[in-house]
This record gives structure tokens, sequence and C-alpha cells, in this order.
């Protein structure tokens, strides 16, 4: 009986996803601004029964998504803040390589090359104190891998920035947790997804 209530009809799937997603994507302006922009977060113990935190992060080109990520941390965090080390960590290797492609693309047509720092917000500040300050061995961080405060290196290298947001407008917060309708929404249309009638009604895209 058990069994039977976990088989659906993929067809039927099929037919409930495409309603939901068919009118909606990731919507690519030309005339936006062209920075990059990151944001990450962890859910710490998104896995009791694994003992593992989940890594979040997204990044915006023009205001639109390019690059995102939520997947299981390999290494058990032992409090909040180390899961947002980690997380951190992860998200800042992968703008380290989105930077040095789009460069590459830039170079390569003769447009120039990224100069800024790239930002990425995090919200939590002592994750946010501890990357300014570099790896400090305490009886606070002696656990943590020395390693993990790579992008305090980026930071000082002037590679990338990391800002502090507030939680209510973390983007990466859509790749961690369920959410409120409005706040889902809300993050939505903050990683550059829009509705293809909405965009025909504004008179910006043609069939």
């Amino acid at each position: 009986m058990e069994e039977e209530l976990c088989l659906v009809d993929s067809a039927t799937t099929n037919t409930i996803l495409r309603g939901i997603t068919l009118d909606l994507g990731l919507f690519y302006q030309f005339d936006q601004d062209k920075s990059i922009i990151g944001y990450t977060d962890a859910g710490y113990l998104s896995d009791p029964h694994n003992a593992r935190s989940q890594t979040c992060f997204v990044f915006l080109h023009g205001g639109t998504a390019i690059s995102w990520k939520s997947s299981k941390q390999t290494l058990v965090a032992t409090s909040t803040n180390h899961s947002e080390i980690i997380a951190l960590y992860e998200a800042s290797r992968e703008c380290v390589w989105l930077r040095r492609m789009i460069n590459h693309i830039q170079h390569s047509c003769d447009i120039g090359s990224i100069t800024k720092p790239t930002i990425i917000y995090e919200d939590n500040s002592a994750c946010i104190a501890q990357m300014n300050a570099g790896y400090i061995k305490s009886n606070i961080t002696k656990h943590i891998a020395p390693k993990l405060f790579y992008p305090h290196e980026l930071q000082k290298n002037g590679e990338i920035e990391i800002l502090q947001t507030k939680s209510c407008d973390n983007l990466a917060d859509l790749f961690t947790k369920s959410l409120p309708t409005s706040l889902f929404q809300k993050y939505v249309f903050g990683i550059g997804m829009r509705r293809l009638k909405d965009l025909q009604a504004l008179g910006g895209v043609n069939l």
C-alpha cells in the first residue's frame, strides 16, 4: 500500500510542472548593469539525521542569476557561524571562477575586464567580522580549518567585498528553506525571474 502511494504518474507530474513553470523564466536585459553580485547563506543542520548543514549561494550578472547552488555540506558544522563560514568559502570559490571566465570573454571581445571587487552579501555578522579579521587561532576558531578563511585573502586582494545584508533581503534564502508566499515571490523577482505575459504587457518581448 505504501509503495502504491509513492508512485506518481510521470505524465501527470510533467503536466503539473509545465503549468507552474511554463510562463516563468530568467530574463536577461541588454541594458542592465553588468556587475556581478553574490548572495550566500547556510541552513544549519538542515539534515539533522546526518548532522549536515546546507550551503546556498546565488550570483547575479546584470540583475539576473547566472550561477546558483544548494547542496549539503561535506563537513560537520559545529555552529551556525561555522556553517556560514563554509558557505561563504564555497561561494567565494565560485566567484573567483566566474570573474575569471567573464574576464576571459570580455578580454577576447576587447570590451574591457572586471576591475572592481565583486560584492558578496552575507547576513551573519559574526562571519563577516571574522572574514575581515582573518584567521586568528582561538578557542572559538581553533576547530575551523584555516583554508575556510580564503575569502579573507580574496577581500584583501580586492577581488571580493563581503557586505552584510538583512536576512529578509538575502536572495540565497530562496534555496535554504520554505518561505512565505510574499517573500518567495520577492526572491524569485530578485534573481531576475519574470513571467512572459508580464513582459509582453510592458511591450518588452515579442513572440
